[in-house]
């Protein structure tokens, strides 16, 4: 019988566990507390999160791919027809959260689970010994 320290899990999609909040080991507990708030660790298999540390990797990628064509459509919006406020409260608002604040989750889960599944570490100078 196995011990639940030798117990052996397989390996399972970084894309598929992350974007979905889901554990990077078993596929089974929560990575998030809150809506961004890592949790500590697994409720299922016990796997402790503190190598977790996608830092502001979700907030860049979100602005770049997202937040600045928003940002950029609302300048033309504004500039090319120049409705009133409610129009911009009607079209621009939702858009921004639709696109900055939504995909924030599922992009810092799968950046946690991309950690996990290619082992990823704080870099190392490797010094010659003398």
């Amino acid at each position: 019988m196995q011990n639940e320290n030798e117990k052996t899990y397989p390996k399972l999609p970084a894309m598929k566990t992350g974007t979905r909040g889901k554990c990077p080991r078993c596929g089974e507990g929560k990575i998030f507390n809150g809506f961004l708030t890592v949790a500590p660790g697994c409720e299922s298999c016990g796997l402790d999160y503190s190598f977790a540390d996608p830092a502001d990797g979700p907030a860049f990628f979100i602005q770049m791919l997202f937040c600045i064509p928003v940002v950029i459509f609302v300048l033309w919006f504004e500039v090319k027809i120049e409705p009133p406020l409610w129009a911009h409260l009607l079209t621009t608002v939702p858009m921004i959260l639709l696109t900055c604040v939504l995909p924030l989750r599922p992009l810092k889960g799968w950046l946690i689970a991309s950690q996990f599944f290619f082992k990823a570490e704080e870099g190392r100078l490797v010094k010659e010994d003398d």
